[in-house]
This record gives structure tokens, C-alpha cells and sequence, in this order.
């Protein structure tokens, strides 16, 4: 064992290898009450022993189990340390007020009353923000593309008394005598032929006329239905409107092209309900649809050259062409939508409506061809036709206006959120008319444009 010095005395002898004197301070006096020790010998066992592993030691004392390791105390002690410097509070802050905005602009956006529903609005919200990459992949793992073959789930049926075909002008009165006479010449409704199917055989009552709005007794505006040529169990909804009997009204969004003073309502409001025939939308967000919109001497964008586009007149009837070619502005003109350019020009589908479908026809759900698609077109003779439906591309698009008799047709919005033709029915209060649907399977709310709609949309009255 090692010689233990008591305190304040010196030791009899030192280690001569090391210091031959204890050592002293700068006045020769012992450096405190030192006292020295000596390791005793350790065999090569007692060497290699850790601590408290030796005869005599204390036993260590483990932690207890549930203890936090110290090495997370120090870590958490340097993000104190961390969120104590000024600049990281202030960009915390700065973070967390961003974040709150957008979780109340958002929350703001999805729950608004405009007809649309949550997820639309949302990705609407989304898209006009910048995160349309993120909406386009959320819709893409969402994508679910439409069943082949099939039946459809409602009756195509023309229900009893609302049927209607083709039939010859009435013969007029002949005279036989050179007097002259005032008697004005009978009205001679304009009824398209049958149209045949796309799927092959013909069910119960596809392709056949329904008038679902007369005006002075005669048909006004007529609807049939088509199934799909591949998705059978998926219809379309065709509808075809005498423009001498009626007056089309362009009605400006909320929110595209947004607040002005366009000279009329962003919606139907009770007072002009009355004579209400149809409703049915516009087109892509202007920013994406190629083209802009003026509204009684108000532009929102411009008007581009070779934009298709439907031309508003202020006797209330409409064209649709291609701008700069077919329609120039003048005073005759009251409105105009353009979007995308025409889908069917002379009669003939566009050649490219099936070649890069996303950048000439527009973003899909997930990037699906076959997707709601809607459209609008006009005939040799002057009547327009709207067709929609749930599983269309644009060259299917294209062909069903073709097949409804359109020479000049344009694609208008797309994804089901946002497309829907609705007529009105009386039902005994010719002020307040009840709104239908066209297709039961559209989503929007046939009551939408009753409340401030944030797309533009067109209004149909009777003349």
C-alpha cells in the first residue's frame, strides 16, 4: 500500500526519479498541505479492470431505465439556445403568420356559397396561388378513368307529351288573284332530324328530341341524349335552342373576369327571372383560355386574333367563329367569350384535337383525355347546340357537335366542377321557375347561378 503524508507534515522520503525535494513555492515554503501518493503495483488482471470492478471499489450505480439519454438534453438545450437569437424569432413568426393567412384564405375559398363545392373551390384557391402543379398531382393519384361498356344508369326515355320530330313547313295560302295581302307568313319551327347513336343500336329513346321550353306556343329549346361510342354506360346531353325565339345574356363571375361595372349581374337575381329559359357555362379561366372578354365597352384582357369565340349581339342572338376572321368589334356588339380556338371549323373537326390534348384543349383531371367536356357550336340554319358530357376527349367533343349539326363549334370549360346546362321550369310561378338539369349526373347545383357564380356564364331568356 502507498504512504499516506499527514497533513502539514513532510513525507520522510521522496520519489528520486521523479523530484528529489517535495515541491515548494518561490519562498521555499511546501506548496500547501500536500500530501503525496503513491499507486500501489497492479498485476495485469487488476489493470485491465474498469472502474468499480475492483476488489474494495463501490459498485456503480446504473441510471434508471426511463431516463432521457443526456445527449437529447443537450440538444434540446441548443434549440433554446437557437430561438433565443432575434432572427430566428422573427422568422418564426413571420412562418407561422404565412401559414395562418393561408389555412383563413383557404378556409375562406372552400366553404364559399357559390354552388361549386369544396374540393373545386379549393383547387381553384390553389391554382390561382401557384400551387397548380400540386392540385394536378393530388387529381392525378385521385384519376379514376370511366368504366368500358356498361348501361346507363337513368332512363333516356322521351317522357309522354314532350317528344317531338321533324316534320315539313306548312303549306301557305295560295291566291289566285293578283290582290295583294298583309297576312304575315306562319312560324315554321326549326326540329332537327333523329340523330343516330354513337354506340351502335339505338336504346329507348336516344337520339330523339324532347321540347323542354316553348315560347308563344312553339318549341324554343329542344334535348336529347347520346351514349358514349366506348363508355356506353356514360351519356351526353345535347341541347338545341331557336335563336328566333330567344335572347342570349352573357353574365360576368366574381372572380373570373371578377368586378367591374359590367352593366349586369354576376348571377340571376329575383327580379329578372322572369321568362328565364336556360343557363349553361362559360369557358376556361381567362387566364388560360387564350383569348379575353369584353362586356358592354368593358375589356378583361384582349381580344386575340384566331381565338375562337361567341359574339354577343345586342338584338340578343349570337355567333360563333374564329376573331379577326369572322368578327370584327363594332357597335353591333354587346359581348364576347373567347377560349382555345375553334374545335370545329367549315363542318370538319380539327385535325389536332386528339394530337397534345393537354396544351390545345386544356389541363385534366390527373391528366385524363376522357373527362367532363362541354361545348357550344352553331348551325348552317342558325341554331346553336350545347353538348356536355362525362367521358369525352376533344375529338369526341368535337364529333358530338359535328353529329348535332354544328359548322363552326368551340370547346368551352372542362372537369365536372364547373360545366352544366340547366333549364327552367314555371310549374305555376312563371316569376320564380324551377331550375332542371339537363344531365342528372352533372355535379353542380342546378340552383348555382341563382347565387353570385364566380365563373362567367350565359343567361337565356325568351325573345
Amino acid at each position: 500500500m502507498a504512504q499516506m503524508v499527514p497533513r502539514g507534515e513532510v513525507g520522510p522520503e521522496w520519489d528520486n526519479e521523479r523530484d528529489s525535494s517535495p515541491p515548494q513555492d518561490q519562498g521555499g515554503r511546501l506548496r500547501g498541505n500536500m500530501s503525496r501518493y503513491v499507486d500501489p503495483p497492479q498485476s495485469e488482471e487488476q489493470r485491465n479492470q474498469a472502474p468499480g470492478q475492483g476488489p474494495g471499489d463501490p459498485a456503480l450505480v446504473k441510471p434508471p431505465a426511463g431516463d432521457p439519454p443526456r445527449r437529447r438534453k443537450v440538444r434540446f438545450r441548443r434549440t433554446r439556445r437557437l430561438y433565443r437569437r432575434r432572427s430566428v424569432r422573427i422568422i418564426s413568426a413571420v412562418i407561422g403568420l404565412f401559414f395562418v393567412w393561408a389555412l383563413f384564405s383557404a378556409g375562406q375559398a372552400a366553404f364559399k356559397n357559390n354552388g361549386q363545392g369544396v374540393s373545386a373551390n379549393l383547387a381553384e384557391w390553389a391554382r390561382d396561388h401557384y400551387l397548380g402543379p400540386v392540385v394536378t398531382f393530388g387529381e392525378w393519384l385521385s384519376y379514376n378513368p370511366p368504366p368500358k361498356g356498361g348501361k346507363p344508369a337513368f332512363s333516356l326515355a322521351v317522357p309522354s307529351g314532350e317528344g317531338i320530330t321533324a316534320s315539313q313547313a306548312p303549306k301557305g295560302a295560295s291566291s289566285t288573284s293578283n290582290v295583294k295581302t298583309t297576312v304575315k307568313p306562319a312560324f315554321v319551327p326549326d326540329i332537327p332530324a333523329t340523330l343516330k347513336s354513337l354506340a351502335g343500336a339505338s336504346i329507348a329513346g336516344e337520339g330523339q328530341w324532347r321540347v323542354v321550353e316553348k315560347v308563344n306556343g312553339e318549341p324554343a329549346i329542344m334535348t336529347t341524349f347520346l351514349r358514349d361510342a366506348t363508355y356506353t354506360s356514360e351519356v351526353n346531353g345535347i341541347a338545341s335552342i331557336d335563336q328566333r325565339l330567344v335572347t342570349f345574356s352573357l353574365r360576368p363571375g366574381t372572380e373570373d373576369p371578377g368586378p367591374a361595372n359590367w352593366g349586369v349581374p354576376d348571377y340571376i337575381p329575383a327580379s329578372q327571372r322572369a321568362g328565364l329559359l336556360a343557363t349553361f357555362n362559360g369557358g376556361f379561366k381567362l387566364d388560360s383560355a387564350g383569348g379575353g372578354f369584353y362586356l358592354n365597352g368593358i375589356y378583361h384582357g384582349s381580344l386575340e386574333d384566331g381565338a375562337a369565340s361567341i359574339v354577343y349581339y345586342k338584338n340578343g342572338t349570337i355567333k360563333i367563329g374564329e376573331w379577326g376572321r369572322d368578327f370584327t368589334m363594332n357597335s353591333s356588339i354587346e359581348g364576347v367569350r373567347q377560349n382555345l380556338k375553334l374545335l370545329v371549323d367549315h363542318g370538319q373537326v380539327s385535325s389536332d384535337a386528339n394530337s397534345d390534348v393537354m396544351a390545345n384543349w386544356g389541363a385534366t383531371l390527373g391528366g385524363g383525355y376522357y373527362v367532363w367536356r362541354s361545348g357550344i357550336g352553331i348551325t348552317k340554319d342558325g341554331r346553336i347546340v350545347y353538348v356536355y358530357g362525362p367521358a369525352l376527349n376533344a375529338q369526341d367533343l368535337g364529333q358530338l357537335l359535328q353529329r348535332a349539326g354544328a359548322v363552326e363549334g368551340m370547346q368551352m370549360d372542362i372537369n365536372p366542377s364547373w360545366m352544366k346546362f340547366d333549364y327552367y321550369q314555371a310549374k305555376g310561378k312563371a316569376s320564380d321557375p324551377t331550375p332542371e338539369p339537363l344531365l342528372p349526373t352533372q355535379q353542380p347545383s342546378p340552383y348555382s347561378y341563382y347565387t353570385p357564380s364566380t365563373r362567367d356564364f350565359t343567361a337565356v331568356y325568351a325573345r
